[in-house]
């Protein structure tokens, strides 16, 4: 596997998580970096997800890592800025991570791979392209998401 199969890998995995996110959030591209022999894959949610909420988002995100196999190798349980940590048999490892204004942000980091060049992700974001550098903290709202009560109990 060289660098830009590992981006294309990464990419699909990102893809796959934020589809299973239900009701879906809104989310944009943010910048690939590359090592020696590594990508880094990021993308941002624009969508606003409130402090009550952001337990239920990392749970349908770990609930989702461990349906496709992921060794969950960690979670940060941080009231503000909460994380799931993840990795693949092959060597991804994943983190969805909340920052500054409660933002959630995806990162894809690949194993060490073949020297290649790396194209730019080609999925679409599902809301502004916006520059690189210039995405704007979370100003989508979400009925369920951005919700300021606990979200009902689910019924098993």
């Amino acid at each position: 596997m060289n660098m830009q199969e590992a981006a294309v890998r990464a990419d699909a995995m990102l893809d796959a998580t934020l589809s299973a996110v239900v009701p879906g959030v809104q989310w944009d591209h943010d910048t690939t970096t590359s090592g020696s022999c590594t990508v880094t894959r990021r993308r941002t949610v624009t969508t606003i997800i409130s402090e009550q909420r952001r337990g239920n988002f990392l749970g349908v995100i770990e609930r989702f890592w461990k349906k496709s196999g992921y060794e969950i190798t960690g979670v940060n349980r941080d009231r503000e800025m909460p994380a799931v940590f993840a990795r693949t048999s092959d060597g991804f490892k994943l983190t969805v991570e909340f920052g500054y204004k409660g933002q959630a942000f995806f990162d894809v980091d690949t194993p060490c791979v073949n020297e290649s060049d790396v194209a730019q992700p080609t999925t679409k974001p599902n809301g502004p392209a916006y520059p690189l550098g210039q995405i704007p903290t979370p100003n989508v709202h979400s009925d369920f998401w951005s919700a300021t009560t606990p979200a009902p109990a689910s019924t098993p």
